[in-house]
């Protein structure tokens, strides 16, 4: 049985995109993770240290948002999945990249790119 840890709304300052003006200015991206875990280990012992440490988690994700631009969100988001995935437990993760102020000649409220990584060599 896989449990679901979800952390929302994590807002980031980057400077990804394709336009030089991106890369240079910034903007925000915010950043929905999905874990799927194991959390028995950690509701039988109560101890932090067996479960994720979605505090530590959040800077990490937080960290790689905000290094190195990237072009595509695709490959920011492949980058957030890598390192959610560092930590063993974590089975499978699922993260969405929102990019609220994308350069986009119309009205619109997001822009939202959702992908889900699973651990290597694990068969579903």
């Amino acid at each position: 049985m896989v449990d679901e840890l979800s952390v929302t709304g994590i807002e980031c300052y980057g400077h990804h995109g394709v336009f030089e003006f991106e890369k240079r200015e910034g903007q925000i991206f915010v950043i929905d993770l999905v874990l799927g875990i194991d959390t028995s280990p950690a509701a039988a012992s109560d101890d932090l240290q067996d479960t994720v440490d979605y505090g530590s988690l959040v800077a990490s994700v937080k960290a790689a948002v905000e290094k190195d631009p990237v072009d595509l969100i695709e490959t920011l988001a492949q980058r957030i999945a890598d390192v959610c995935l560092l930590d063993g437990r974590v089975e499978w993760a699922r993260v969405s990249v929102h990019k609220p102020d994308a350069p986009i000649d119309a009205t619109f409220s997001d822009v939202v790119l959702t992908i889900t990584r699973k651990r290597e060599g694990r068969r579903d």
